[in-house]
């Protein structure tokens, strides 16, 4: 199975035999593939019972709970890595979820839309509507999606906070792109991050 590009980033750059929490993790792809291929000890928290369903079906340990209330529920550094792909955008409180992903994991990677990209901007600004992408495939009256968070506003947000990143990158399509002018070029960004305690 191929991993979303996104994940692949993810999986490339964590440490065999890592203890992971991948919080929002769909149907286990990325937890099934550090299991398989980086005799990584994955564990998931999953809010949609089918996804729930199907990674328990691949013997993958995943609880269905909510990242914007559970996280609370877990001891700090107990996790090398804590995973967010793709799901920031959907939480309530976004600055505190990536709090927690910090206190319960040593690193935490965080994968999103990039809201701020020249083809959401054209979609604003010729046709004055919110757009429809591959990326952002759902109406704006039917996503997930209630932040709507840019690379530039996730940048601020870290070192506002004091959290330091160790290393970014960029995707535009499936393939990466450079850092230079990411917040207009990158449809997609994925960082990785260390609280600095």
């Amino acid at each position: 199975m191929t991993l979303r590009p996104d994940l692949a980033i993810i999986a490339s750059h964590v440490n065999r035999g890592a203890r992971i929490l991948d919080v929002g993790c769909g149907d286990g792809a990325l937890m099934a593939a550090l299991r398989d291929q980086h005799g990584c000890d994955a564990r998931g928290l999953e809010l949609d019972p089918v996804n729930v369903a199907a990674a328990v079906g691949q013997g993958l340990s995943v609880i269905q709970g909510d990242a914007d209330t559970d996280l609370a529920d877990y001891p700090d550094d107990s996790f090398d890595y804590a995973i967010l792909s793709q799901t920031l955008q959907t939480t309530r409180r976004p600055d505190w979820v990536l709090e927690q992903l910090l206190r319960i994991g040593r690193h935490a990677f965080v994968s999103f839309p990039n809201f701020a990209h020249w083809r959401v901007r054209a979609s604003l600004l010729f046709g004055g509507r919110m757009p429809v992408t591959r990326l952002l495939p759902i109406a704006w009256y039917a996503t997930p999606n209630i932040h709507h968070v840019t690379v530039d506003d996730f940048r601020a947000l870290v070192k506002e906070r004091g959290i330091a990143i160790e290393g970014a990158w960029f995707l535009s399509g499936d393939q990466q792109t450079g850092s230079g002018m990411a917040n207009l070029l990158a449809e997609h960004a994925v960082f990785l991050l260390r609280h600095d305690r």
